[in-house]
């Protein structure tokens, strides 16, 4: 184990028994376990740098903790190794296995290796082949790698079964006061390499493993440093357990931010989450991309969605605050990021960043009339423009154009309506983002009985045929807009005729086929554009 200076020595506990944290840091154990946590025989200390630009922009500092520089571009490492670092030499030769969808699979392997461990990792059919073959690369020989299942849930439910049945000791993700200890050794890491003043610490909340781990150590030093929590607002299963003051397993989570996709917290990182998080903050798929690319711009690097997290609420927490001269630590936590996914991120970044807006506006369907809308823009730039002959009086046309701040969308939208011009701000509206935008099209009549509706699937072969056979023979599909964008998941909107006798029977079809989906029947954007 690397030596640390006196508060980052386990020796060092005895002469900080005197602090009032102490004895309820002792109570919970978790003090000792981060102070003696065996990491460094594999994890590193990581860079704690500056962002620049960040920081210039929003007048605070703004201070990165790049955890995307592990060896397997992930804090993962930290908890796994740390568990089956100590792991009797019986248990080790035993073996042990691990459900992930990615990066607690790669450092489950890391370990398994440098320990010489057998491991059984249980990943998702789902899993990106990118993935797949980093953890065969880390766990060369002392590796099996299993597949089953479209989900994390079906992955850990069956590497459950196979731990009871083999006898072998499960490595859990995050719910493990020795995986809750290796991450907080990156608390450790902050403090020493920022002993000045830091007002908040903004950590990604998937399971809760990194936030306790990085909570218990922080409270227990430093506890007027704020622990702030940043959740998708798809995926805020901790906030919502919070808030109840227990644990509530959502139905459906937002797949976006895959690393963090979890329904159900850990009971024990629920425990240790009320006790230390100060506030969570929820960020949505374009803020996320944002600060992919803020993160980008100041290092050249590239974070995964989870990876970013921490950024993106950052940087809304301020904006709400209206905080300055203050200083904030952000940590970058993973940068498992699949290239082709990156045509999604920067399309939706301008809009995350506020240097896009998107409308529906209707003009009279007449010569000219583009162009006097288009003389209302100033010297503002149309980036897109999306329009497809419809009525015989008016015309309604799908619009992006630049902007330069946050509430300019508010003020554009204000002069298109005092010119005249019926205006809908889409600049948040997922089915125009994700769909319209890449449609040309318009209303039928042929369309009767219609409903259209938003799906998110697993991103395999065959999961699109499996929604199709689904159907009954007499709904008939109407619309149909999928595009892939390099995700773990595929995103599709249909339109489908059910009469109105069946739509009952259609909804429950719905929810037995388990995908995630939204009712967009009256979506102001689809009115206008495919009604």
């Amino acid at each position: 184990m690397r030596e640390f200076g006196l508060i980052h020595n386990p020796e060092s506990i005895e002469g900080l028994k005197y602090h009032p944290w102490y004895a309820l840091s002792m109570k919970s154990n978790y003090l000792k376990r981060i102070l003696s946590a065996k990491v460094y025989d594999l994890a590193r200390e990581t860079e704690l740098e500056k962002a620049n630009n960040l920081s210039a922009r929003f007048h605070n500092t703004i201070l990165l903790k790049r955890e995307d520089n592990q060896a397997v571009f992930s804090f993962k490492l930290r908890g796994a190794y740390n568990k089956m670092a100590q792991l009797s030499p019986a248990l080790l030769k035993k073996g042990v296995i691990a459900a992930s969808a990615g990066n607690h699979a790669q450092g489950v392997a890391l370990a398994a290796a440098k320990l010489k461990c057998r491991a059984i990792i249980v990943m998702p059919v789902t899993t990106p082949q990118v993935k797949i073959d980093a953890v065969k690369a880390h766990g060369k020989k002392w590796v099996e790698l299993i597949l089953f299942g479209d989900s994390y849930s079906d992955a850990y439910e069956h590497a459950q079964q196979l731990q009871t049945k083999k006898g072998y000791t499960f490595i859990h993700p995050f719910d493990d006061p020795d995986v809750i200890a290796g991450q907080g050794t990156i608390a450790q890491e902050i403090l020493q390499q920022h002993p000045d003043t830091i007002d908040a610490i903004f950590v990604a909340i998937g399971g809760g493993g990194l936030i306790s781990g990085v909570g218990e150590y922080v409270k227990a030093v430093r506890p007027n440093i704020k622990i702030i929590g940043v959740q998708t607002v798809d995926s805020d299963a901790m906030r919502q357990s919070l808030a109840a003051g227990k644990r509530i397993e959502l139905k459906e989570v937002g797949l976006f931010s895959d690393g963090t996709a979890v329904k159900l917290v850990g009971k024990e990182t629920f425990k240790i989450c009320q006790r230390v998080v100060d506030d969570i903050v929820l960020v949505d798929t374009d803020e996320i991309c944002a600060a992919i690319n803020d993160v980008f711009t100041d290092t050249r690097s590239i974070l995964e969605p989870a990876g970013a997290l921490a950024i993106a609420g950052a940087k809304k927490y301020i904006e709400q605050h209206r905080l300055k001269n203050k200083t904030f630590v952000a940590i970058a936590c993973g940068a498992n990021m699949n290239f082709s996914r990156l045509r999604f991120v920067a399309e939706r970044a301008d809009v995350g960043e506020f240097r896009e807006a998107v409308f529906a506006i209707t003009i009279p369907e007449e010569r000219g009339s583009f162009k006097s809308f288009c003389k209302m823009l100033g010297k503002r730039n149309v980036t897109e423009f999306n329009y497809r002959i419809a009525h015989q009086d008016k015309a309604h046309i799908f619009v992006g154009i630049s902007t330069q701040k946050a509430g300019d969308n508010k003020l554009i939208a204000q002069s298109f309506r005092k010119a005249g011009f019926a205006t809908i701000d889409l600049s948040h509206d997922e089915l125009a983002k994700a769909h319209l935008r890449h449609m040309v099209g318009g209303s039928s009549p042929l369309a009767k009985d219609e409903m259209h509706y938003r799906l998110e699937f697993p991103e395999r072969p065959g999961a699109l045929m499996r929604f199709l056979v689904s159907l009954a023979p007499n709904w008939n599909i109407s619309l149909f807009h999928y595009r892939n964008h390099g995700a773990d998941y595929g995103r599709i909107l249909v339109g489908i005729q059910v009469p109105k006798n069946e739509q009952q029977a259609f909804k429950h079809f719905l929810k037995t086929l388990g995908y995630p989906h939204w009712d967009e029947s009256k979506n102001p954007a689809y009115r206008l554009f495919l009604k």
